[in-house]
């Protein structure tokens, strides 16, 4: 204890992570005993009342009922060191995601003394989450709406009409001008087999047309406020429609980087975290979208035979890290847009943001999937091949005695340069060990029998079974069975289309990881995951060498016996007479 009449020490910043030295460990069922970071002072207290009262050594009656309680203040011997205080920052912990172990977490904290804020946010309605509701057939912005309680869906109709994805509203989004607004970005998925990706340079950006304000229970239905679609914007009388890609209610996304970049951000790296969110995106749709395609790719014939272009939606969040909304799998490419030239009379009007981003898309698009392109190569390297050959030649002939080969001209010598950058296979080794599910899904499509089916039947599954041989005496195929059984049961009761029995994907997936964990019980899920696809392609190449093998003896073995033919007439050797 510091010595009556020294003058008092200097008062210290308050920090919120930091308590008074000396003092005891608050309980976590009283934050009212701290106020939380950003509150006002307390009524009536004199500027500076606070942080004075928390830079203070344990004086008082306080600080005496800390002494004799026996407790010491963390880093401080007997509660003095030459008057100087010895606080250490504490950590706060937000508890409020914690389910079944929250008591064990609260008993942990005391004992840390950390601090927990989950009662600041029961007590504070602002901190409940918002939840965003989409109709799973909807479009456009069809029957969007916005609720704080999970007992608000509306259950109304059939179980069909019902049906509906529900997300968690993010609240604290980017803003420009005090508008929320939505990036479109489109991204070409060239070919499934091998996987190529392209995304465009540019997107658009959609702006909502009311002021933004976090949602509370008095403005939930404001969709100008909240929701970002064009097609409930373009109804509203705030709606700008604008011959400029930098203003209006739609712009392109170039224009909002410069914007950002202009104020410091760092845009190469919001580029790079919304390139690594599409890569993983697709990384995660491939799977299915193999099994559902893959009776329209060709066995053993690599390469595109189909594609498609995806929008995707992404939002912004106020510290730039960019969260996916939503996959488009038929974006909207329409270049105009209606306008109301008197009550109930509309006409078509070009929109020039549309035209600049959309045209580009699909123009080089075509230009990526161009089948003939490679035979326009192919000629190309035969004509070039041929000048060097004839090259000897013509050294000696003059300028208008050499032939023309002008290989510089081509269809698309006029056009700009790609608009579409490929993002995948280029940075294919960041995102490589995401593809695990894609490998299991290329032994499901393996064992589907029935080119076009999307469902594993047993038979198929005890194949997969027994080819890559993953059955022993610990593992018999009526545990085989019964495990297909429960799986599928259990999957195809939470589905609705009921058309096709059998082992769907993801059923199939889970099986899969049933049997990794058995398999290899001591290494963590991803790697006892990985060990088992490495051995069941290891067992399948080793059957599918030993079947060519095989079937190559059993040719020679026929093409052995087969008598030889000549003029139709059967050959037989000469019979032996004995002398």
């Amino acid at each position: 204890m510091e010595p009556a009449g020294a003058p008092p020490q200097r008062c210290a910043p308050a920090r919120e992570a930091e308590e008074p030295p000396g003092s005891p460990a608050l309980p976590v069922e009283e934050p009212q005993a701290r106020q939380p970071a950003g509150a006002p002072p307390e009524e009536g207290a004199p500027p500076g009342r606070e942080r004075c009262r928390r830079g203070a050594g344990p004086q008082g009656p306080g600080g005496r009922a800390v002494r004799d309680r026996g407790r010491r203040a963390p880093g401080r011997r007997g509660g003095e060191e030459g008057g100087r205080t010895g606080r250490r920052p504490r950590v706060t912990v937000d508890s409020s995601k914690a389910k079944t172990s929250l008591e064990a977490l609260k008993i942990s904290l005391r004992q840390l003394r950390w601090r927990e804020v989950r009662m600041m946010k029961d007590s504070d309605p602002s901190w409940k989450p918002t939840f965003i509701v989409k109709p799973d057939g909807g479009c456009q912005g069809d029957g969007i709406y916005l609720i704080k309680d999970p007992s608000d869906i509306r259950l109304t109709g059939s179980v069909q009409s019902r049906l509906a994805v529900v997300q968690e509203y993010i609240c604290k989004p980017l803003l420009v001008d005090k508008l929320k607004f939505d990036i479109r970005l489109y991204v070409l998925l060239k070919s499934l087999e091998p996987l190529e990706i392209y995304i465009a340079k540019d997107g658009l950006s959609r702006f909502c047309t009311e002021p933004y304000q976090e949602p509370t229970l008095k403005n939930l239905h404001q969709v100008f406020m909240h929701l970002t679609n064009y097609s409930l914007n373009i109804h509203s009388g705030n709606f700008i429609h604008s011959d400029s890609v930098n203003t209006g209610s739609k712009r392109t996304f170039s224009s909002i980087l410069c914007r950002l970049s202009s104020r410091g951000a760092d845009v190469k790296k919001l580029w790079s975290d919304i390139i690594a969110l599409v890569i993983k995106t697709i990384i995660a749709l491939t799977p299915e979208l193999k099994v559902y395609y893959q009776s329209d790719i060709p066995a053993g014939k690599p390469g595109p035979t189909c594609f498609q272009i995806l929008g995707f939606d992404i939002l912004l969040m106020k510290n730039l890290k960019p969260m996916l909304l939503e996959v488009n799998a038929n974006p909207s490419m329409r270049i105009e847009h209606e306008q109301e030239l008197s009550p109930g009379v509309f006409e078509n009007v070009p929109s020039p943001v549309d035209e600049e981003v959309k045209v580009a898309v699909i123009r080089d698009t075509l230009r990526l999937v161009d089948p003939q392109k490679k035979k326009r190569k192919d000629v190309q390297c035969q004509t070039l091949e041929h000048v060097s050959e004839g090259s000897e030649e013509l050294l000696g002939a003059g300028p208008a005695d050499r032939p023309e080969y002008d290989t510089t001209k081509s269809p698309e010598a006029g056009l700009p340069s790609l608009c579409l950058k490929q993002v995948f296979p280029k940075y294919a080794k960041q995102f490589n060990y995401l593809r695990l599910v894609d490998r299991v899904a290329a032994l499901f499509i393996r064992f589907l029998g029935v080119k076009g089916t999307t469902k594993l039947g047993p038979t198929g599954f005890r194949t997969f079974i027994r080819n890559c041989k993953l059955s022993n005496s610990n593992f018999s195929m009526a545990s085989v069975d019964i495990l297909y059984i429960d799986i599928t049961r259990r999957w195809n009761s939470m589905g609705i289309d009921h058309k096709e029995s059998g082992m769907c994907l993801q059923a199939f997936v889970e099986a899969f990881f049933c049997l990794a964990q058995k398999k290899y019980k001591s290494l963590p899920l991803h790697e006892q995951v990985a060990s088992l696809i490495d051995f069941c392609e290891y067992q399948l190449a080793a059957l599918d060498e030993r079947r060519l093998v095989c079937g190559r003896g059993i040719m020679e073995r026929r093409s052995a016996v087969v008598p030889c033919q000549t003029d139709g007439l059967h050959l037989t050797p000469a019979a032996h007479n004995p002398s």
